[in-house]
């Protein structure tokens, strides 16, 4: 004998369950979306960084060349009696604090190098490329839109609202699963023919059709708390959104401070480290002919290289905020 059954569920409970599996793959999804778009961002972020520290060396090294040539000016002038042997020990310890710091700047590279090679997963064979200057990037749209842009296409929030769905699919589960579930079979029977006797339909197989059973929950408690979890999950999932939203929209305002800050250290600078040459250019001259203010002349040396730092790292500021800003917006 053989039998053959279904049980059938209440109608919309398959296509509810469905749901509910494909609003999860949907989150599942974002979360992936997101965990790419932070390594963009990443990525980004460490070859600004990369720049800042090659333009570093560059600038120091420049400096110290500079720093040779007036330690060559200080011992003329001392040596022809138009100025004091404290001018060139002077230089000399200028030299012995930028050595100091153009090594810790070398230093740094390889481990900012190991960490770029580690976020793109490969073994750099060649030296990293960069602009002699670097490009500016720039927020096109209005802060209004921005934080608009940040709340439909954040990937978590997306993947908040996937959450939600689900388990707005999961209450429509629930309630279902508590209705009455159908169960259609049939059976079929294999008769041998009875020898030594003769009768009608002797030997022919059975075929039971159709076989009914409805099977209807009694224990209303379990599906009544089943739905009760499911709400109250979606309403945790909808907090956890609003409290995402709201963390978001500061961390925008805070990066969006933050590239605005940079645009204005971009342009200050630009304009000290001009007016900072001018005046070393004078302190020199001045110093060439009457040998005095050598201090003057170092302490401009002084602010002239750290404008220029500053110069190139505001860049990689600006850039930086604008990539955050972008992966806010999902991008």
């Amino acid at each position: 004998k053989i039998s053959i059954s279904q049980m059938f569920p209440w109608f919309g409970t398959l296509n509810a369950q469905e749901e509910v599996a494909a609003e999860m793959a949907k989150a599942r999804y974002e979360m992936f979306n997101d965990a790419r778009n932070r390594l963009f961002f990443r990525v980004r972020s460490t070859y600004y960084n990369l720049y800042v520290l090659k333009e570093a060396v560059r600038i120091t090294d420049e400096t110290l060349n500079l720093l040779g040539s007036f330690w060559a000016l200080a011992s003329i002038k001392y040596e022809s009696g138009k100025a004091g042997m404290v001018d060139v020990l002077r230089v000399e310890m200028e030299i012995k604090e930028m050595e100091n710091q153009l090594a810790f700047l070398k230093d740094s590279e390889l481990p900012l190098i190991t960490q770029f090679e580690e976020l793109l997963n490969t073994k750099l064979q060649q030296e990293i490329a960069f602009p002699d200057t670097l490009w500016q990037e720039d927020v096109e749209m209005q802060k209004s839109e921005v934080m608009d842009s940040i709340i439909a296409q954040n990937p978590l929030l997306k993947k908040l609202d996937y959450e939600m769905k689900s388990w707005e699919n999961s209450i429509e589960v629930a309630r279902k699963q508590g209705m009455p579930s159908f169960m259609l079979g049939m059976s079929y029977t294999s008769i041998s023919e009875r020898p030594n006797m003769e009768f009608a339909d002797n030997g022919k197989d059975a075929i039971m059709l159709p076989q009914i059973e409805v099977r209807i929950p009694l224990y209303r408690s379990k599906y009544k708390a089943m739905v009760k979890e499911a709400e109250l999950k979606r309403e945790a999932v909808q907090s956890e959104k609003e409290n995402t939203a709201n963390q978001f929209q500061t961390d925008f305002e805070k990066a969006y401070r933050d590239y605005l800050d940079a645009k204005r250290r971009l342009k200050l600078y630009k304009n000290l480290l001009v007016l900072s040459v001018q005046a070393r250019d004078i302190l020199i001259v001045d110093y060439t002919s009457a040998g005095k203010d050598f201090e003057e002349v170092l302490r401009m040396e002084r602010k002239i290289l750290k404008y220029a730092l500053e110069l190139e790292k505001a860049r990689a500021d600006q850039n930086t905020t604008v990539a955050y800003i972008s992966y806010l917006m999902g991008k």
